[in-house]
Parts: structure tokens; sequence; C-alpha cells
């Protein structure tokens, strides 16, 4: 019996005290893997802004991308005037919405090219020149001038009988300016006096170095293509490439210090700025419980392997859309050595824990890249041999 009490005593003591090594496995067991992120390219560039309530992703991703090759080239940095694009394509968009009698896109949204076609016509501005709040708010607010603007061209067209007058033109710039403000003539800086068109000069910048890539099977590949999404509302052209070779110009541009502007699609579950993080995961989102949809945004997953025909079926059900344009900066790999690209969004610094960052994997732009921006240099050779000998 007195054996029996020991014992008995014994493997109490060990459930309420037990070993050190037992209790650091059981520890080490529970622990929550977190990504670890390792640091493989990154481009210098400017600070992260934010576009607040303004439907201009596009210039501020393509600004961005601008301020960056200015940098890349020698340059000091430059914080230059998004709503100055903007302004110019308000215009634009509405000379063509007319001329299509309002069966053309018009809204806030646009495409990389809409940057670069407005600073090939009329240069650009650093910030402190053109801010474009010319309605008394430190914030960036589309929403009333958007609704006024539109409703000024339908109402128009609606109303018309016979020839629309010639000053429709003036009248709508000039709600454009009240809300945005007059564009310069001319600036002031450091002691000189510029045009925007002597000032984009100035800086040796040349937005014909600059081309667009997509990626789909409706059209033939190494050809330029007109892209059907909504924003392409000037139909620019696009060089279309198979995917693999789409992310071999990614690879390459961001290896060899180019930065990427990208235009793709955010509204996956598994986009999360938040949480700093875009993956396209094995197990569908929709089939996850909110404890794996929030260790999806924490800890590294199998993601699904990504096909061209996939790619063309997302397009095609419009799975995956034209939402938002952002700056791709660089390359990380996490621990298991899967690719990642460090993405500038336009949502401010302090949107998120990363400064304004986030890390889409190579399977999310695989699948949700719509098109991309680089300089022409950045295409490796052998693919610009395909694109230009057709």
């Amino acid at each position: 019996m007195k054996n029996l009490k020991t014992i008995s005593l014994f493997v109490a003591l060990l459930l309420l005290f037990p070993r050190p090594g037992v209790a650091q496995r059981k520890k080490e067991s529970t622990k929550e893997e977190k990504f670890v992120f390792t640091e493989i390219a990154r481009v210098p560039t400017t600070p992260v802004k934010n576009q607040q309530r303004t439907g201009t992703c596009w210039s501020f991703a393509t600004t961005s991308f601008i301020e960056t090759e200015l940098l890349r080239t020698g340059q000091p940095a430059h914080d230059l005037s998004e709503m100055y694009f903007a302004r110019h394509a308000y215009i634009e968009k509405a000379n063509l919405y007319v001329r299509y009698q309002g069966m053309a896109n018009f809204g806030p949204g646009g495409q990389a090219h809409d940057v670069m076609n407005v600073a090939g016509a009329y240069g650009f501005v650093p910030e402190k020149v053109y801010d474009g709040k010319n309605y008394g708010s430190e914030n960036h607010n589309h929403g009333e001038m958007g609704a006024i603007l539109k409703g000024f061209l339908d109402g128009m067209l609606k109303g018309r009988r016979g020839d629309l007058t010639p000053v429709w033109p003036e009248a709508f710039r000039k709600v454009v300016d009240t809300y945005l403000g007059e564009c310069p003539q001319y600036f002031f800086r450091e002691g000189k006096t510029y045009t925007p068109l002597s000032f984009m000069e100035s800086t040796g910048f040349n937005p014909d170095d600059y081309i667009e890539l997509t990626s789909y099977t409706h059209h033939p590949f190494y050809t330029k293509i007109r892209l059907e999404v909504p924003d392409n509302w000037s139909g620019d052209m696009y060089y279309n490439l198979p995917m693999e070779e789409m992310m071999e110009v990614i690879n390459h541009a961001l290896m060899s210090g180019y930065s990427v502007a990208w235009d793709g699609d955010m509204s996956e579950g598994s986009f999360s700025h938040k949480n700093s993080i875009a993956i396209i995961p094995l197990k569908a989102w929709e089939d996850k419980t909110e404890q794996e949809r929030e260790k999806s945004y924490k800890s590294p997953e199998p993601e699904k392997e990504i096909t061209q025909a996939m790619r063309q079926v997302s397009f095609d059900n419009f799975s995956t859309t034209d939402d938002h344009l952002m700056h791709l900066t660089g390359i990380v790999k996490d621990q298991n050595g899967t690719r990642y690209y460090i993405t500038k969004n336009s949502w401010g610094p302090e949107s998120n824990e990363t400064g304004g960052y986030l890390n889409m994997s190579e399977a999310y732009v695989k699948l949700k890249t719509i098109a991309i921006m680089v300089h022409k240099d950045a295409v490796p050779e052998g693919i610009r041999e395909k694109m230009y000998g057709r």
C-alpha cells in the first residue's frame, strides 16, 4: 500500500511539474509560424503618398514610378504633382466622351499611359506648384467634382437640340479648374523660370521610353493589342507576351534597378493591405474558416500553380478586373523560398504597419496582373527581339 501511495504521488508531481524538455517541446509545437522575408532586390524610391478620396491610383502609382525613374537616372528626389496629370486627363476624357456621344468611359479611373500621355503633351510640375486642392481642403476629395463633371456632360448631351455650342469645352474646363486649380503656364524653381514642358526636359525624362505589357491568349503573342478594360478609355496599345515572359520582364527589371508600374486586381479576400500581404492560397478562400484566413495573413502556406489558361479564364469571367494601380519596387523571399514583390501602395504610410507597402506573392502577380509599365531597356534582349521583330 505504501509503495502504491509513493507511485501515485510521483505521477501527480510529474503532472504538476513536467520535465523542462517536455514543456519546451509542447511550447514549440504550439508556436505560430510567421512570415520571415529576406530582401533580394530593392529599387530606391520616394515616400509613400495618399490618394485619399479619389479614384486616381493610376496617377499616384505612375507618378511614383516617374519619381523613381528620375532617382535611377541620377536626379535628386522630386515630389511631382499627381493632380496635374489628373486635371489634364479629365479634359481629354471629356472630349472623347462627347465625341462618342456619351458611349465612352468617363470617370476618375485611368491607366499608367494616361500619365505618360499627359507628360508627353504638357510636361509635369512639382507638387508645390500644383497640389490640386482648390476647394479649401487639406485632403484630396473628388466625390463632388466627379458627380458634377459627369452630370455636366450627360446633361449637355441629353438636352442638345441641333449643334452643340463651341463654348462647352471652356465651360467644362472652368469647372475642373474651380476644383483643382488652373494649370500654371510657368513657375519659378531654384532661381529659374520653367514651363511644365521645360521643367520635364530639364530632368532628362522622356515619356516615349516607356512601354506597357500584358498577357492574354485572346490576342496573338508578340503583337501590340488594345487591352479591353474600361479604364483604357484612350485606346492605347500594349505588347502581349506569354505569362512567363511577362514575369521574366518584372524580375529582370527589378533585379536590374528598374521599378515597375503595376495594374491589377485587389478584390481577392487573400489581398490584405492591412496585413501587408497578397497570396493565392491552394485552398479556396471562400472555403477557409475565419481562423484559417487570419493564419493566411500571418504565415506561409502552399499556393496555387498559376497557368496561362487560369489567367485567361479569370479575365474572361471578370474574377480578375482592372481595380487598382500600384508600384513594384523590389523582391523578397519568405523562409520557404517563395518570391514576393515589394509593392508601394498609395493609401498613405500610416495605412498599415509596413509604411504603406505590402508583399504580393509570385502566384498573386501571375494571376492578378492586368498590365505593367516598364522602361523599354528593362525588357530582356531576347524578349525585346520577339516583341519588335514581328
